[in-house]
């Protein structure tokens, strides 16, 4: 009914508003039409005005150019641009050593260089001094003649023969503009601007006109067709109310007051006769059983899952300290001491990887990856309890931001650090080690580990054992983080880019 109610009126509304919009672009039509004429008027004129003063100028500069000039010349000239000029038709000549031939009485503006004067330019705007320059070079080029135009001169030959009200007129060129309009100020509002071409071409004339202000007949006749469907909406809206948009509202409140595993019940609280609204109400109850009951299923099978995987970590880590404890009951019963280092080497990788593993299930509960500084922490922990006896008193320090990283992180890292770890105790069993993780300050996702120690340093033996067993692994390793492994031999400090979880 609603529908219907505004249909009904439509048609009259839309034949107002055409008519509306028809008036207001005839109207403008009019307008830019006007303001065509007035701006290709106002261009002819200017173009004329500068092109005969340029043809008094053109006569006086090939004269001096000649010496064929009588002392009157100059005098004539400045007549004949005085009697186009209110402001005294300002002009200068010089030739190519800078000698003022002959000049108006006024003072000649600023804006144009001394060795600028002989520019192949016709015309230059200057907006500095708010005037424009016209430019003529005798034929031997040896004289030129520059003649200054104000902007009040400007405006009154540029000003169109057709009343425009509220227009500015403007000179272009490049990057210069004047303001030839009689106040000088920017008009303010909507404008339509239209230009023309002047002689020189490189000069633009334009003309802006601000639109008039809106007035009631003119507001009234644009939205009267609103009015008018308004005025349908509001009587459609007391019959369609009770019987629809209400019911409508009050069931939209039951389903947004809906939680997950709840049956809504929307037609206890909903009271309508339309049929449409109560088979919805009634959708909305059956979709609300079907969602509670696979949330249900879904959280049963969520449960079994968590169950599985604990399962799994229980046994993958059950696992690693059954392979642990037999290379150490294999470690206590070798005899050599290579033997018994070899043994006490792969327990520390084992170590390692349990860490990672440890750590990476306790972290997957809040799904944030590995915990860096819990796990260094507690793989330092390890290696130093697995050290060699000469290296009892490693001692380890660990520096690192609250960062976390991915499982395929996680490995590499701790295997990286393993081997250098291992490697600085053979070296410099009674040394010292900083491990160092520091997030990248441009980028959120890496970070800089850094390990450094005395027994890292380069040496002969470091580069043999790097040759014989570390080297292969290190690059393997670096290769695994996608990033390259930097020795500072010097300083004794490894350090590569490792990827974070932001």
């Amino acid at each position: 009914m609603f529908l219907i109610l505004t249909l009904a009126l439509l048609p009259l509304g839309l034949i107002a508003l055409v008519a509306s919009l028809q008036a207001i672009r005839t109207a403008d039509l009019e307008k830019e039409a006007l303001l065509r004429v007035a701006v290709t008027q106002s261009a002819r004129k200017l173009t004329a005005d500068l092109q005969s003063d340029r043809t008094a100028l053109e006569l006086t500069a090939n004269a001096l150019a000649n010496n064929a000039a009588d002392p009157g010349m100059c005098k004539r000239l400045g007549f004949f641009l005085t009697s186009h000029d209110v402001d005294g038709g300002r002009f200068f000549i010089y030739d190519r050593s800078g000698r003022r031939l002959c000049q108006s009485d006024d003072d000649e503006p600023a804006g144009i260089a001394a060795s600028a004067r002989f520019d192949r330019k016709i015309a230059e705007l200057l907006p500095a001094s708010h005037s424009l320059v016209s430019r003529v070079r005798s034929k031997d080029g040896r004289v030129v003649a520059l003649a200054y135009y104000s902007r009040a001169h400007l405006e009154s030959i540029a000003d169109p023969a057709t009343a425009l009200q509220n227009r500015q007129l403007s000179l272009r060129q490049g990057d210069r503009t004047l303001i030839v309009s009689r106040s000088g100020a920017t008009v303010q509002g909507h404008m339509e601007s239209l230009s023309a071409r002047l002689d020189p071409p490189d000069i633009l004339l334009t003309m802006s006109v601000r639109d008039p202000p809106a007035t009631v007949a003119r507001l009234l006749s644009l939205f009267l067709p609103l009015v008018m469907w308004f005025a349908a909406a509001a009587i459609g809206w007391l019959v369609v109310n009770r019987l629809l948009i209400r019911p409508l509202v009050l069931l939209r409140r039951v389903v947004a007051a809906y939680e997950p595993g709840a049956v809504l019940e929307p037609m206890q609280k909903v009271r309508t006769p339309a049929q449409e609204i109560m088979a919805l109400g009634e959708t909305f109850r059956e979709i609300s059983e079907d969602v509670a009951t696979h949330e249900a299923e879904m959280a049963e099978g969520l449960e079994t899952q968590r169950k599985l995987t604990r399962e799994v970590h229980h046994r993958v880590k059950n696992n690693l300290q059954i392979i642990a404890s037999l290379i150490s009951l294999h470690a206590r019963s070798a005899h050599e001491a290579e033997a018994i280092e070899a043994y006490a080497s792969i327990q520390r990788r084992v170590d390692a990887l349990s860490v990672v593993h440890r750590n990476h299930f306790a972290e997957l509960e809040e799904n944030r990856g590995v915990g860096v500084r819990p796990l260094i922490s507690e793989l330092s922990a390890s290696l130093r309890g697995t050290a060699p006896a000469q290296a009892r008193r490693f001692a380890i320090q660990i520096e690192s931001d609250n960062l976390h990283i991915g499982q395929d992180v996680a490995v590499p890292v701790a295997f990286l650090i393993t081997e250098l770890v291992e490697l600085a105790m053979v070296l410099a069993p009674q040394g010292t080690m900083r491990i160092s993780v520091q997030q990248d300050g441009e980028r959120a996702d890496r970070a800089l580990l850094s390990v450094q120690s005395g027994g890292l340093r380069t040496s002969e033996r470091m580069t043999e054992l790097l040759g014989e067993r570390y080297g292969r692994v290190l690059t393997g390793l670096s290769r695994q983080l996608r990033a390259p492994l930097d020795h500072d031999g010097d300083a004794g400090r490894y350090s590569i880019a490792i990827t974070v979880i932001p």
